[in-house]
């Protein structure tokens, strides 16, 4: 198993993803917890509150075998995720594009999702972060959604995005 420079998808105890990714900085491994703005609502008031686009996932940099092993020994860390016999490995790529997707404030409702879409048309970004990203668009309520299929994952992320930034594929 070569370890060279490959994100790996941690699964961690439910609500302890922001616990794991701090615990990983501390023992110098990267990670990548990302964090998308919701807004929760009471009856009495409305809350902005920084919650993972992936429950229980943290993405962590790993280059050894040394190093894949202490990332299981954090608190709440549970166990690699694996399709099969492999285990899950996200490219540098994709890492940038969720961090691009996070990180731009043009981009709202945000929601990760493992629904594969069945209708919507193949669409080319043409502006923005997510230049050149081919997604699947839904219509709702006369707003663009996108969603775009990570295939390392199996997830879906859906956003609100510009209608201006598409162009057909």
């Amino acid at each position: 198993m070569s370890y060279s420079n490959a994100w790996y998808v941690l699964y961690v105890k439910s609500r302890f993803e922001k616990k794991v990714a701090d615990s990983l900085e501390e023992i110098s491994l990267k990670s990548f917890l990302p964090l998308v703005r919701t807004v929760r609502r009471w009856s009495d008031r409305k809350k902005t509150i920084m919650q993972p686009l992936f429950p229980s996932y943290v993405f962590v940099n790993v280059n050894s075998q040394n190093e894949f092993h202490r990332a299981l020994s954090v608190n709440g860390a549970c166990g690699y995720i694996r399709f099969g016999v492999e285990y899950a490995q996200v490219s540098d790529k994709e890492i940038k594009q969720i961090k691009y997707l996070v990180g731009d404030k043009n981009i709202i409702d945000i929601e990760a999702n493992v629904d594969v879409p069945e209708v919507g048309e193949v669409k080319k970004i043409m502006n923005g972060p997510l230049r050149g990203l081919e997604c699947k668009v839904l219509e709702a309520e006369n707003l663009n959604k996108i969603i775009v299929r990570i295939d390392s994952l199996q997830q879906n992320i859906k956003a609100t995005v510009p209608s201006y930034v598409f162009s057909p594929c």
